[in-house]
């Protein structure tokens, strides 16, 4: 039987069916008439010792997860949260029913909010849980311990069970709920493990049942056939290969070069970069160092941490995004004020204009970080909107002795008139999760419409078809950093549409290097010239059946 959803990554995994346990029940409402005081202190007890293990987690998390769990550590501490738990109980409501009906509430607020702010529900249905638990003295639902390699099944996974998998034993996980682009399917890219969520039926396998999870397929095959199993083992061993080929320079079959960056979130990222062979960073996230603060680090404190990423990049390339702060990323001494839709709003290099002391120490900061380790640095700001938003980035860093100054495009606007901000940006580096949400009004984190969150759509080919053709007349790159180029299918048709370098979670640079050195220009994975136009016709989309289309609209 065949279970369709979204696939993380493109690897196959075989194994065992081994089911999350079942979320604990919502807790009953029936009339409190204990000591209200000794209520509140034990659910304040509770909240703390829940808010204490994230942070402990957090302290030795790397990557994304290190993120997720410091934010997670943020909302178990909102004062927020701990006075709705004391009203709750002040109205005759055990610590349990108020624990449950704050989050509850608070949750329901981020999912009308929606974008970013969503992205966070899950999260706090997590913190909710474990603190539910420690109330009642019983484990909290996480993922199971087996001795054997298992795949693991669930309703939907939060980030922080997703962080701690242990990948010895957990070869896959399957997810009825979720969305490949939240916080969950980040983290599993990152870690190079195979998943497919949202998956209608997933609830009906059982624990036990022989499962094939086909990521680059979107699929899961339950109690498969063993003509199933041999295409499944044969697709491995051909993985398997891949990833023990020499770690040569990205390139297409006729020697066409394509840079092959990764993206990196702190100093450590640099290590695993280089072991799955990067040339370089296409995207590092600096927020690292700004998120869990009350204010600004200070340039000094910034030098160093840039410093240690930069040193084992001498002589390379590394894409430095400035702070991407707003929306999901939240800083007090940055914007407190509440947005009613924050992805929308005062984010990105908006709110670093307003900021503007901050954003010169971040870009001298960067800088003296490039003169101390002779990397190759390159900086880009998020969330330009147009040519206006370039001007003002590339002229100040050049105030601050940097070289080459460039734009993230994630915002349709800045595709259509990519070809003005080329002309004061030194290069423009693609977002690809947020230009396939902003083009398709589709919340990347809902599983509801998971469907629209699909960069293969036409109309997110064309605005990147568009960006490639301003690139190439101005003689400028265009890179990619959103997920999109982790796809090795995906990642030759960008390329075809103009794209010279690819950045992606490290563990995926081996399918893309070689899917790149099996094909031409003339052979991208389905990508054809159309006669009337000079911008491809792509013909695949992730191996479904799919009639083609042109993204030129001509066809």
């Amino acid at each position: 039987m065949e279970l369709s959803g979204y696939g993380v990554g493109s690897r196959v995994a075989i194994g065992e069916a081994v089911r999350m346990p079942a979320p604990l029940p919502e807790p009953k409402d029936v009339p409190f008439r204990g000591d209200e005081a000794a209520e509140k202190a034990r659910a304040e007890a509770s909240i703390a010792a829940v808010q204490e293990d994230l942070a402990g987690r957090a302290a030795t998390a790397e990557g994304a997860i290190k993120e997720v769990l410091e934010a997670q550590s943020l909302m178990a501490a909102d004062p927020t949260i701990a006075q709705l738990v004391d009203q709750a109980i002040e109205g005759g409501k055990t610590a349990e029913r108020g624990v449950f009906e704050a989050f509850a509430t608070y949750a329901e607020t981020l999912r009308s909010l929606g974008g970013y702010m969503a992205e966070r529900v899950t999260d706090l249905n997590d913190i909710s849980q474990r603190i539910r638990a420690h109330l009642q003295g019983v484990p909290v639902p996480e993922v199971p311990e087996r001795d054997a390699p298992f795949i693991l099944v669930a309703i939907d996974l939060a980030p922080a069970d997703t962080g701690k998998l242990d990948l010895s034993k957990v070869l896959a996980f399957v997810t009825r709920d979720g969305s490949p682009k939240a916080h969950t399917g980040i983290i599993a890219a990152e870690k190079g493990l195979p998943a497919v969520v949202a998956v209608a039926g997933a609830d009906d396998i059982r624990d036990g049942q022989e499962l094939i999870v086909d990521a680059g397929r979107d699929l899961v095959i339950v109690e498969p056939s063993e003509a199933e199993l041999g295409a499944a083992r044969a697709e491995q061993q051909r993985q398997a290969e891949i990833e023990a080929a020499p770690l040569e320079p990205g390139a297409l079959a006729d020697g066409s070069a394509v840079s092959l960056l990764a993206n990196v979130g702190k100093p450590a990222d640099a290590h695993i970069a280089l072991e799955h062979g990067a040339e370089g960073v296409g995207l590092f996230r600096t927020e690292f160092l700004f998120l869990d603060r009350d204010e600004a680090p200070s340039k000094e404190t910034q030098i160093a941490d840039y410093t240690a990423l930069l040193e084992p990049f001498a002589g390379k390339k590394v894409v430095a995004r400035v702070l991407d702060a707003g929306a999901d990323k939240p800083l007090s001494f940055l914007n407190d004020a509440e947005e009613a839709n924050p992805a929308l709003g005062m984010r990105g290099i908006r709110i670093l204009r307003e900021k503007e002391t901050l954003l010169r120490d971040q870009l001298e900061a960067l800088r003296a970080a490039q003169d101390a380790t002779g990397a190759d640095l390159w900086v880009m700001a998020p969330m330009v909107a147009d040519a206006a938003d370039s001007e003002y980035f590339t002229n100040l860093g050049r105030s601050a002795g940097l070289q080459t100054v460039g734009s993230m495009i994630e915002v349709p606007s800045a595709a259509v008139v990519a070809e003005q901000i080329l002309e004061t940006s030194d290069f423009v580096s693609i977002g690809t999760n947020d230009l396939t949400q902003y083009a398709l009004a589709a919340d990347r984190v809902l599983g509801t419409v998971a469907n629209y969150q699909d960069p293969w759509h036409p109309a997110v080919l064309r605005l990147i078809g568009m960006i490639g053709e301003a690139g190439a007349k101005a003689g400028k790159p265009v890179g990619v950093c959103g997920e999109a180029a982790a796809d090795p299918r995906l990642a030759v048709v960008l390329v075809g549409l103009g794209v010279t370098s690819l950045s992606m979670a490290p563990p995926a640079l081996a399918g893309v290097r070689a899917s790149s050195a099996e094909r031409a220009p003339g052979d991208r994975a389905g990508v054809s010239r159309h006669p009337a136009s000079n911008i491809p016709c792509v013909a695949a989309r992730r191996g479904r059946e799919r009639a083609a289309f042109d993204v030129s609209g001509r066809g």
